[in-house]
């Protein structure tokens, strides 16, 4: 396993017959292509993970934000500063905003529909993908500036978005139920 681990990292192993045992700073059973940094690097045990730490998260109060305002189906407005990278989706949940997203942003249902209201901003948005306009053929009230919201990516350039809730969505499951964020 070792030597296939070695093999894909791009090294040439040569077959000789030299035992594993008589590994040498100059020469081993890889052959004259392994190099005193190779055998170091063979002997040295490396682990990944994919796991945040405690440094991950470090710095991120300072992380740039944007502001953005969702307008629900009332009229009622409510801004909020979401950190740049972040869906709309992801923020309007963290900032109880009664957007759906029932597939948690998969891009499997239209349940996020949020309409752009200003075109402006809509052109700054990258184009929909061909799964997000499958999806939005689904969504209830469709217009030109209307977008999934988990496909709505927080950059500098949509600071002071606003995003117009729909009245209503297109939901296969029970009526009244509501889903909860992870």
């Amino acid at each position: 396993m070792f030597l296939h681990k070695l093999a894909r990292l791009g090294f040439r192993i040569a077959q000789t017959s030299m035992p594993v045992s008589r590994c040498s700073a100059s020469r081993s059973y890889f052959g004259a292509a392994f190099t005193p940094r190779m055998h170091h690097m063979a002997q040295t045990n490396h682990s990944f993970s994919t796991t945040a730490t405690n440094e991950d998260f470090e710095g991120q109060g300072n992380k740039e934000k944007i502001s953005v305002t969702f307008v629900d189906k009332d009229g009622e407005e409510k801004t909020m500063s979401v950190p740049v990278g972040m869906s709309m989706l992801e923020a309007a949940h963290e900032n109880d905003i009664e957007l759906e997203g029932a597939c948690e942003g998969s891009l499997a249902c239209s349940t996020c529909h949020v309409i752009v209201m200003d075109v402006n901003y809509y052109n700054k948005l990258e184009d929909p993908t061909d799964e997000e306009n499958d999806m939005l053929d689904l969504a209830f009230g469709l217009t030109e500036t209307s977008r999934l919201g988990c496909q709505v990516i927080a950059k500098p350039e949509l600071d002071g978005i606003r995003l117009a809730i729909p009245a209503a969505t297109r939901n296969f499951a029970v009526d009244g139920y509501v889903p909860k964020p992870h």
